[in-house]
């Protein structure tokens, strides 16, 4: 089981109604199920009860998602070997999001982190035929074109990122359909093995810049281009558009697809980013 704060307020409040027993959720909100609550805590069916103490526990942490196993409950959080860096999962009213040394890698103002991710799949629509997906993160992305693409091949750079995809319910979708393909590596040094015009459209969804330069970089971009099919499209993720971070960096994205072969670099605000035909 999977857990925030979220359930646990209402299974704290079901307690104080007196009910025997609620419907609550085992995985982050994805399904539903019927719980019995009494003086040992809660009943989840086929598990051992989890204590109130550990209910209140969960609770105290708004920005933590917890696994349940054996009645015991652990943060799922890893600090990376490769980048030095800590990831965790940090809950949302739906899907949760990811923070990398407490930097939110989805948007959740006004929006949540999978439809964010719709919105930047609806960018380059029709998805269809074969599919390149940079930094997988949860694989919200990946798991939204793999609904219409015929393949999706996602590149995530620290396996610590893939542990959290792995242990997060809203992410079982990366592992269990067998269009998509995960590859760990590094995007800017990864798209240089596929051949060229081997996909129909690609989703570029790197880190901020000042965590990944190399996937702002001119170079990336050809290899981009090189890879897309003509007539194909780009989506790049960038940022708020109007942050005066975000209204920069878009000028220089632009300025370098241009540079790369890029024509008809269209700016979608409501995707925070842009996009770029061949």
């Amino acid at each position: 089981m999977v857990l925030s704060y979220i359930q646990a307020t209402a299974l704290l409040a079901a307690r104080a109604n007196g009910v025997a027993s609620v419907v609550s959720s085992p995985d982050l909100g994805l399904t539903t199920c019927t719980v019995s609550l009494d003086e040992r805590g809660v009943g989840f069916p086929d598990e051992t009860p989890l204590s109130w103490d550990l209910v209140t526990e969960i609770c105290a942490h708004e920005n933590a998602c917890f696994r349940a196993v054996d009645g015991a409950i652990s943060p799922i959080r890893e600090f990376s070997e490769l980048t030095g860096l800590a990831y965790s999962l940090m809950p949302t009213s739906t899907a949760p999001t990811m923070l990398i040394s407490g930097t939110l890698m989805h948007r959740i103002k006004d929006t949540d982190p999978r439809s964010a991710a719709s919105a930047m799949v609806a960018a380059i629509a029709p998805i269809r035929g074969a599919i390149l997906d940079t930094a997988t993160g949860l694989g919200y992305t990946a798991i939204e074109e793999a609904k219409t693409a015929d393949s999706v091949v996602t590149i995530e750079l620290d396996p610590a990122a893939q542990n959290m995809a792995r242990a997060n319910p809203w992410s079982r979708a990366l592992f269990d359909n067998a269009k998509i393909t995960q590859k760990i590596g590094d995007s800017s040094e990864v798209i240089r093995e596929f051949g060229d015009a081997a996909f129909s459209c690609i989703l570029h969804d790197p880190p901020v810049l000042s965590m990944a330069g190399d996937l702002y970089s001119g170079e990336f971009y050809r290899q981009a281009f090189r890879v897309l099919k003509p007539k194909g499209r780009m989506f790049h993720y960038i940022g708020d558009p109007h942050s005066p971070s975000g209204a920069l960096v878009t000028k220089g994205v632009i300025r370098r697809l241009g540079e790369a072969g890029f024509t008809n670099v269209v700016p979608r605000p409501e995707a925070f980013g842009v996009v770029a035909l061949k």
